[in-house]
């Protein structure tokens, strides 16, 4: 009888020290804060990615990650503790905001004698955020020929690994249950064979959008200022520090009249900014 594979590394569990030296090196590069109660959720995440590395202690594998040149395990690191969840339309009450009150403002010019709609979804996750938005102005535009100016959406996220299914854009039945039926019908390409059950987002709509890996904690890189701002669901993993750094930031990136829009269960009442509130969790500048 043969043996089995190399067994599974029985691995020790993470002391308050490592919890505390891991929690401090992800603050650092992400300004996600891990609050103690997180121990056992970042034992078991990170557990994975000793297993994959082949890696017996929460030691070794903290010093091979910091020394690592090349920087790659860190992103998988991040990628293991960042929340990615998301659905189409979430939060239903931005997207009406977008579609009834900025687009048919910007109807006959944008602001600055500008000729192109520049939106940012700065935390994408797996990319039903960005599709949502592009289905939104697409409907906008359609019911409004006479508009003349195009647009781009740019989006990012800091994982790689859902930024790789948010730029394939496959989705499962259950993932677009929120889209409505008619949108499922012109934006989407419906599997067959192996793909049955699957949706795939038409080209001509992934084609709108640009996938970026982007770290909020660094300098953005973009070079003209942004139209609209969304990063919903995201600040709540930041402290009112962090929070503060990058309200300012998005400030920062827009244009004069730009919009930034928050998730309904975060506030930016507490922070310092000069924003002015037009709608619950939306902001312009």
């Amino acid at each position: 009888m043969q043996q089995s594979e190399t067994p599974l590394i029985r691995l020790p569990k993470l002391t308050e020290g490592q919890f505390n030296k891991f929690s401090a090196l992800i603050y650092e590069k992400t300004g996600i804060y891990l609050k103690a109660e997180k121990k056992e959720l970042l034992n078991a995440r990170l557990g994975k990615r000793l297993r994959a590395c082949r890696i017996n202690s929460f030691k070794e594998y903290y010093e091979f990650v910091i020394n690592e040149r090349s920087g790659n395990e860190l992103v998988l690191l991040i990628d293991s503790v960042s929340t990615n969840f998301t659905n189409f339309f979430r939060e239903q009450a931005h997207f009406n905001f977008l579609s009834g009150q900025i687009l048919p403002a910007w109807a006959k010019g944008l602001p600055s004698g500008k000729r192109e709609l520049t939106i940012w979804s700065s935390a994408c996750s797996s990319g039903e955020e960005p599709y949502t938005i592009a289905m939104v102005i697409e409907e906008f535009l359609a019911r409004n020929p006479q508009v003349t100016w195009s647009y781009k959406i740019i989006a990012s996220d800091i994982s790689t690994r859902v930024l790789g299914k948010a730029e394939k854009g496959v989705y499962n039945h259950e993932n677009i249950s929120k889209v409505p039926a008619p949108l499922v019908k012109k934006y989407f390409q419906k599997g067959v064979g192996q793909a049955k059950g699957f949706y795939k987002v038409k080209k001509e709509l992934r084609q709108k959008i640009q996938f970026k890996r982007v770290n909020l904690m660094e300098d953005f890189p973009w070079g003209n200022p942004l139209d609209v701002i969304f990063c919903r669901n995201v600040m709540i993993y930041f402290n009112s520090e962090t929070q503060q750094d990058l309200v300012q930031k998005f400030y920062g990136a827009l244009i004069k009249g730009g919009y930034l829009f928050i998730g309904h269960s975060e506030s930016i009442a507490r922070l310092k900014h000069d924003f002015s509130q037009v709608a619950a969790t939306a902001y312009t500048k």
